[in-house]
């Protein structure tokens, strides 16, 4: 999890793809008709998303309030600022990421986020 945020920074998505297990639980609740969001499930599936996400939205801020660790689950709460590039729009939002890390590789990726504020950014008001 310590790698992921400095390859996507970078733009390296081959790269933080290659943390994940073949097999991935991926969730993000979210508005039909975001264009950033596929079905994923798999490494291959995570490396879709962020290319998909590069294309679409600009990582503004991301600041990690709260890293909680118990066994595989790692859970990181805090808050992030993107801007959707179609649009010119922010999203700031508070987030909480789930994720699971088995055998060294990420095999969950849950993100609850503001699903309001990524409409209102995407789609208007």
């Amino acid at each position: 999890m310590q790698r992921l945020f400095p390859l996507l920074a970078e733009g390296k998505s081959a790269e933080a793809a290659a943390l994940f297990a073949d097999s991935v639980s991926f969730s993000i609740p979210h508005p039909p008709g975001i264009p950033w969001v596929p079905e994923v499930d798999s490494a291959e599936g995570m490396r879709t998303f962020f290319d998909l996400l590069q294309t679409h939205v600009q990582a503004k801020e991301l600041d990690l309030g709260q890293v909680i660790a118990e066994g595989d689950d790692v859970v990181l709460i805090g808050r992030m600022v993107s801007e959707v590039k179609k649009t010119g729009r922010c999203i700031d939002t508070a987030f909480a990421l789930h994720t699971t890390v088995r055998g060294g590789r990420i095999t969950r990726y849950h993100l609850y986020e503001d699903s309001y504020a990524v409409a209102r950014a995407y789609f208007g008001d």
